[in-house]
């Protein structure tokens, strides 16, 4: 079995929280405090529950987290709306995401339906 960190669902996460991570240090106070935090711990969630299900024994335990995960990605797709909508995060910059979102949902989902 590969390390969780090679699977390619697990890379996009990362890649993921990591634009978010990198984006926040440039927001405004008002957006770090509430919009920011919110966005990096469930952007931060998505690997993170990818891991900790990849960790687990049984297939239910497993497709439990991966599950997680996926909530964490529809968080995450919430919190970024807002921040576009709110003028926190340019349109360009929201279209830079865009990419990556849209290949880590099915990707994440093709995952879970794929655990045994």
């Amino acid at each position: 079995m590969m390390p969780v960190y090679e699977l390619d669902v697990y890379q996009l996460s990362e890649k993921l929280s990591d634009m978010v991570w990198f984006d926040f240090d440039g927001w405004a106070p008002k957006a770090q405090k509430t919009i920011g935090y919110q966005v990096i711990r469930s952007s931060d969630s998505i690997a993170a529950n990818l891991a900790e299900g990849y960790g687990r024994y049984t297939p239910a335990d497993r497709k439990k987290f991966y599950r997680y995960s996926r909530g964490s990605l529809e968080e995450t797709k919430a919190w970024l709306r807002k921040a576009t909508r709110r003028t926190v995060i340019s349109k360009e910059r929201a279209n830079e995401y865009k990419p990556i979102i849209d290949e880590l949902g099915p990707k994440l989902n093709a995952f879970i339906k794929s655990t045994k």
